[in-house]
């Protein structure tokens, strides 16, 4: 029987410097942006899903690598070009004071070099895990404010319907609901920014570990939009009802606090009820077949 071919490097005895020695050469360029990086996940609340991201990418590595070392390398120039580009917009992104530019270039930086080691099929092979690579980067201030302000406004909104079907009377001017207890401001901390990026990370990871369909899974990271935007909604209702009836102070502190992770494991357990219901809708498909 015929031994598959691996890629060169893990089909040596001998020592693998070369490998190590391009890895060193990559984290020696990029140590400063990864470490920025790193501090803007530990203190940025939005984007502290980020250090999920790498560490899933590595797992879905690790667990596909017999099937990686069945795939025959076939190095291609096109690679390098690749390479060069993301140099380019590394020396752009420094210097252009760009972290968005410098940060995404680590990612066509490893692309091109799988592409130019090991060539087409490996980066077929390796496509999940470095495009998952994207969702660590944070989005620019410019694009996140673009997202961030109709998010404010849309939860004021539909805040302002259900409220009143619960018996408060409200008045919206912009993203403040004034209550008869005091004005609720949805603030961008409220918007729901955070859980939604925190969402769609998670339906992604979720979807890869427990659903092999791959239309599923694009469908479970989409529905983790909506999902996201209507559980802070009802995050809001839930403070604008804690101030009419119990205590206005409650509306910041502890409560506020905990209301976001309560309404977040409500998130998970609406895209779990969404996995769940599309996939006994196809079984009850199947039987009536």
């Amino acid at each position: 029987m015929e031994v598959p071919h691996a890629p060169a490097f893990w089909r040596e005895k001998g020592p693998r410097w070369q490998p190590i020695v391009l890895v060193g050469l990559v984290v020696w360029l990029y140590a400063p942006i990864l470490a920025r990086l790193a501090r803007q996940w530990w203190t940025d609340p939005n984007f502290s899903h980020g250090f999920f991201v790498p560490a899933f990418s590595l797992y879905v590595l690790w667990q596909s690598r017999d099937k990686l070392r069945e795939v025959d390398p076939a190095p291609s120039s096109w690679g390098l070009l690749l390479v060069l580009f993301s140099l380019g917009t590394l020396v752009l992104g420094v210097f252009g004071a760009e972290l968005f530019l410098s940060r995404i270039s680590l990612i066509l930086l490893l692309t091109g070099m799988v592409i130019f080691l090991y060539g087409w099929p490996m980066l077929r092979a390796t496509a999940f895990p470095l495009a998952f690579l994207v969702l660590m980067v944070p989005i620019p201030s410019i694009v996140l404010n673009q997202i961030t302000f109709p998010l404010q406004i849309f939860a004021s909104k539909l805040s302002a319907t259900l409220l009143p079907m619960l018996g408060v009377p409200v008045l919206r001017e912009g993203n403040v609901i004034n209550l008869p207890a005091m004005p609720l401001e949805v603030a961008d901390a409220c918007s729901g920014i955070r859980s939604l990026l925190s969402l769609t990370c998670l339906a992604v990871m979720y979807g890869y570990l427990l659903e092999k369909r791959v239309g599923i899974r694009v469908l479970l990271a989409i529905a983790s939009i909506p999902i996201a935007v209507i559980a802070n909604a009802f995050r809001i209702v839930g403070t604008g009802l804690l101030v009419q009836y119990w205590d206005p102070d409650k509306a910041e502190g502890f409560f506020h606090a905990f209301s976001g992770w309560l309404i977040f494991v409500v998130s998970l357990l609406m895209l779990f009820a969404l996995h769940r219901l599309i996939t006994l809708g196809e079984l009850r498909q199947e039987k009536h077949l």
